[in-house]
């Protein structure tokens, strides 16, 4: 059973990464097709500023916490620690299970290159059998009709976006509905790139420590410094209006 905390009005899974696991081919069984979202500051400010992407997080079956900022932020706000479960730890997780259950996954996001060299690695893993397809992220929304028509007819159970966001949410929202035989949906935006070895994700101490976010920046610094500058400055203004809150309003610190 799926436990959920609310924090900053959005409903947070406190299941850690086996548990998600386990639940999510649970609920597969039931008939649904399931939608996986996680969140970090950069989301929760998109949909703080009326993005779309809310829409995709309405939706949702379950949220993970993915971003050490909302770890922080609901241990502050209700001195409770909940798991993060991050893409690149799950994604893998999820490939191994699928294997192991015959369930077959679709690859979508990236370059042609890298989802090429994902779609062989996972299949030099764990057989040929587990990949139903695969395509770039590079399309719009005049794509979007000609994807879900190829996730149909190579009949996916599984469907990794790995795009940016909002562009993932915006595909899954409007095509969600469309796909015929997907039982579970997850983006998991840079996971390909790090899973080939593209981008070099942050060492353990760094990660436990929470601070992923610099070591990003480090790497990336013209395209991401803007993006942890002003996002993580309107979830900072966010978590202190929460807080200020929890003064006037008491009942809110035991949730």
């Amino acid at each position: 059973m799926n436990q959920v905390n609310s924090i900053l009005g959005i409903k947070i899974s406190t299941l850690n990464l086996e548990e998600t696991v386990r639940f999510i081919f649970e609920s597969i069984n039931d008939g649904n097709i399931i939608l996986r979202e996680d969140l970090n500051a950069f989301k929760l400010s998109l949909m703080k500023s009326g993005s779309p992407i809310a829409k995709a997080f309405d939706r949702s079956t379950f949220i993970n916490a993915d971003g050490a900022s909302i770890v922080l932020a609901h241990r502050l706000l209700f001195n409770r620690r909940i798991p993060r479960v991050t893409g690149c730890d799950l994604m893998p997780a999820l490939v191994k299970k699928c294997a192991e259950q015959k369930k077959t996954i679709f690859l979508l996001g990236a370059t042609q290159a890298v989802v090429e060299s994902l779609a062989l690695n996972i299949e030099a893993e764990f057989g040929p059998d587990i990949i139903a397809g695969y395509r770039n992220g590079f399309f719009g929304e005049n794509d979007w009709h000609e994807i879900t028509k190829q996730i149909n007819a190579c009949q996916a159970d599984f469907l990794f976006i790995g795009t940016p966001s909002p562009q993932k949410e915006n595909f899954i929202i409007s095509n969600i509905d469309s796909l015929t035989s997907t039982q579970f949906v997850m983006g998991v935006g840079g996971t390909f790139d790090v899973l080939t070895g593209i981008t070099r994700r942050a060492p353990n101490w760094v990660q436990r420590a929470g601070m992923e976010w610099l070591y990003r920046v480090i790497q990336e610094p013209r395209r991401m410094w803007k993006r942890y500058l002003v996002c993580n400055s309107k979830f900072l203004i966010l978590l202190i209006k929460e807080k200020l809150k929890q003064f006037t309003s008491p009942k809110q610190q035991t949730q």
